[in-house]
């Protein structure tokens, strides 16, 4: 029996991960990666970077990506819960500019495993969440790029009920729209 669940999700490559989780009256253990089932699901990313934070209700981060080092992800959320979406930016990929969320928490136990060429973010639903991700490429500062949150382009369905304009970086608020980002130097990656 393989100890996940591999499930597709509606946009090319995207993956939802489903532990087996073992528990008892002590707590739970649980493997969160293990290169040779992934391998065997297609998932074959050679990862180099682990990276982790802490943020309160409200926030939100996002989106993220590197334009000509791009970088896969298998994200989770250890502690809280947040809503996690990537933005499918590969041209050609035949879900190309469609965008995909769901509820990652410490409850559920999900990861996303996110291709290389998709932007990334998330939104802190809970009173604070905290986010892990593995990479498969070295963060890059000058090869960053983003794309503003709320783009009507994407059309992301942000769950805002409750909790009102989400907290951003200065960086995040000044991200471009999709169909201005080839005229401000932040076009989609050439994935």
């Amino acid at each position: 029996m393989g100890k996940f669940r591999f499930l597709p999700a509606p946009v090319e490559g995207v993956v939802v991960v489903e532990p087996t989780v073992f528990g008892d009256s002590r707590g739970y253990f649980m493997e969160t990666y293990n290169q040779n089932e992934f391998a065997q699901a297609g998932i074959t990313a050679g990862f180099v970077q682990d990276n982790q934070s802490r943020s309160a209700r409200g926030v939100l981060r996002g989106l993220h990506l590197q334009k000509t080092r791009p970088q896969a992800k298998l994200v989770r959320c250890l502690e809280g819960e947040v809503f996690d979406v990537c933005a499918d930016l590969r041209p050609g990929s035949p879900t190309y500019g469609r965008w995909y969320g769901l509820m990652l928490s410490g409850e559920n136990r999900r990861q996303l495993f996110i291709p290389r060429g998709l932007a990334h973010g998330f939104l802190v639903l809970s009173e604070t969440a905290v986010f892990a991700y593995k990479c498969d490429e070295f963060y890059c500062p000058e090869d960053e790029a983003g794309l503003l949150w709320n783009d009507p382009g994407i059309g992301i369905e942000w769950p805002l009920d409750g909790i009102g304009p989400p907290a951003l970086s200065e960086r995040d608020r000044r991200w471009p729209k999709w169909e201005d980002a080839g005229r401000e130097g932040h076009s989609p990656p050439p994935v």
